[in-house]
């Protein structure tokens, strides 16, 4: 039986998986799975952002063109991520980042995320490991 259980993925994924298109990488073998089986794909509006920073970071440091962080940010949209936001997944981020001794909530939001949907976390941050 296929598992049906939602996929909450982080910036890093969702970065990776954007880096991985033109080499057929092992999170775009994922991602093409959760897709086949028909899996949600979830993420907190904090996604976007941390996204468009890091496609800004690439920018500065010359490792994009401002049009090729552009066409990327663009195919964000074409992914299908649901994003959630409201102020029950902020309070759940905030709770989680104490108990975690978390210096910021912004991974915490994405855990916020799994907890109240009843998803996987995926993530390509090594201090969260591969997925939980």
């Amino acid at each position: 039986m296929k598992n049906s259980s939602p996929i909450c993925v982080d910036a890093s994924f969702v970065l990776r998986l954007l880096e991985s298109v033109s080499d057929r990488g092992e999170v775009e073998q994922l991602w093409r799975r959760w897709r086949m089986e028909g899996r949600r794909i979830l993420a907190p509006a904090l996604l976007v952002y941390e996204v468009t920073n890091a496609l800004h970071q690439y920018v500065r440091h010359g490792l994009l063109s401002q049009r090729e962080a552009r066409q990327a940010l663009q195919s964000i949209a074409l992914l299908q991520i649901e994003i959630f936001h409201n102020l029950s997944i902020s309070q759940t981020a905030l709770s989680m980042a104490s108990e975690l001794g978390l210096k910021a909530t912004y991974d915490a939001h994405y855990l916020a995320v799994s907890q109240q949907l009843g998803a996987e976390f995926w993530t390509a941050d090594a201090r969260f490991g591969k997925g939980s």
